[in-house]
């Protein structure tokens, strides 16, 4: 149920937070928690958040938070209040989110300032915003992402094109739905069907229409990449390396279970129209000339996932350009040296992490805004697929070595942001 905030302001609206009384002042830190939770950002944020809107208050707030609730209690010299705040489902909002860390820094330095109604109204504002993008851009996005991601997986033109169709479509139909809001999985799994069902139309068609090479159709893993859930597969590692155990168990199952969703609808798709999970057909491109155009691919990647997460183009942008950099180094480092493909993943990783903490101290975006993008294009979405599938058709040993392939890479893209963190953020870097 929605909850009446106006009315919990009652006739002291006018009344300085700090001198407003426990339950006025319980609220709006509570009310801080959940929009930074429905925005997506970790445990850790939302706590530390709360603690710098408490501590202004003159009250202390111990908080337990999953991936859709905040528990907490408040306590002054009198009195304690423990309040319980759900949301109905887990989402991404970049731009939300920096407007909430704004607040947060803007509180701390002048909320002796604001009045409970002050409060109360700029986080009306927020809450009330509105998406930057309509479902048409964010199938857009996906279908720029997806397409450079397949580039990225050693697919060619042909599979980028059919990929571009796939994913728009697909993403575009998700987010319609979800703007209806459609339950989570059926949203999904229309999005990944329509998406697999479009390449193979487009791709059987110009087998049939210019005779390309059937091999081509192996790219229809790309069209679906969309749905790998970048933001809790990340913020459950650095929720986990901060002992936020509740929230990154939560978080890693609510991944999984996307995941397993996508895949699992890929794979009918596949067995229902004959398509196979194949190796692409080689560019036959110098090293010079790949490295080259991993940097725009890269990009373009990035800025496209960062648009479907909500972030205004300027941020889109930066996440973009750090993703150009860290992505092209971890596929680099995996062509030109022996260091395995996780490895290669947590020097990406770390780079991004760096290099978001430097955009940060100099532009302000959240840290996680830039981070989440810039490494999501390194989820092996396509590891996953292929570790369902062979499973699927029984091919039990093979599927477990994409798995344990796959596996490694997503733990060791965590550890290279949090690496990062500890070495740039003072704050992340104690656990008191």
């Amino acid at each position: 149920m929605e909850i009446p905030w106006v009315k919990v302001v009652g006739d002291g609206g006018q009344t300085p937070a700090i001198k407003s009384s426990l339950a006025e002042e319980s609220t709006i830190i509570g009310r801080v928690g959940i929009i930074l939770l429905s925005c997506g950002t970790g445990a850790w944020r939302v706590r530390d958040s709360m603690n710098t809107i408490a501590r202004i208050l003159g009250v202390a707030c111990s908080a337990d938070i999953g991936l859709v609730t905040i528990e907490y209690t408040c306590f002054d010299e009198h009195q304690s209040i423990t309040h319980s705040l759900s949301l109905p489902s887990s989402g991404v909002n970049t731009d939300k989110l920096a407007e909430m860390e704004s607040f947060v820094k803007a509180f701390e330095k002048e909320g002796a300032f604001f009045s409970i109604n002050e409060v109360h109204d700029t986080l009306d504002k927020i809450m009330g915003k509105k998406t930057n993008y309509k479902p048409f851009i964010q199938g857009m996005a996906a279908a720029l992402a997806c397409s450079a991601f397949v580039f990225l997986l050693g697919g060619g033109p042909i599979e980028m094109l059919c990929s571009f169709f796939g994913a728009g479509l697909g993403n575009w139909l998700r987010a319609t739905l979800n703007s209806k809001h459609m339950t989570l999985f059926a949203g999904l799994a229309a999005g990944v069907a329509v998406a697999c069902f479009t390449y193979l139309v487009i791709s059987r068609g110009l087998e049939l229409t210019f005779n390309i090479n059937i091999g081509h159709e192996a790219g229809y893993i790309g069209s679906m990449l969309f749905a790998i859930p970048g933001f809790p597969f990340i913020t459950s590692g650095l929720d986990i390396a901060k002992s936020d155990m509740r929230s990154g168990i939560e978080r890693v199952v609510h991944a999984v279970t996307i995941i397993l969703v996508a895949t699992l609808v890929g794979w009918i798709v596949a067995l229902a129209s004959d398509l196979k999970p194949d190796k692409f057909i080689p560019l036959n491109l110098s090293p010079l000339a790949l490295m080259l155009l991993r940097l725009p691919a890269s990009f373009c990647g990035v800025f496209g996932f960062s648009i479907m997460f909500n972030s205004p183009k300027k941020m889109a942008a930066t996440a973009g350009l750090i993703g150009a950099i860290a992505n092209t180094l971890r596929l680099e480092l995996v062509d030109i040296t022996s260091i395995p493909p996780a490895a290669a993943a947590f020097f990406g990783a770390l780079a991004a992490g760096l290099l978001a903490s430097f955009v940060y101290k100099k532009m302000g975006y959240p840290r996680i805004s830039l981070t989440v993008p810039s490494i999501v294009i390194m989820v092996p979405g396509l590891y996953m697929y292929r570790a369902m599938y062979y499973v699927g058709v029984g091919t039990i040993a093979s599927g477990a070595q994409w798995f344990i392939n796959a596996a490694m890479i997503v733990l060791f893209l965590p550890l290279g942001l949090i690496v990062a963190r500890i070495i740039m953020d003072p704050d992340w870097r104690y656990s008191g």
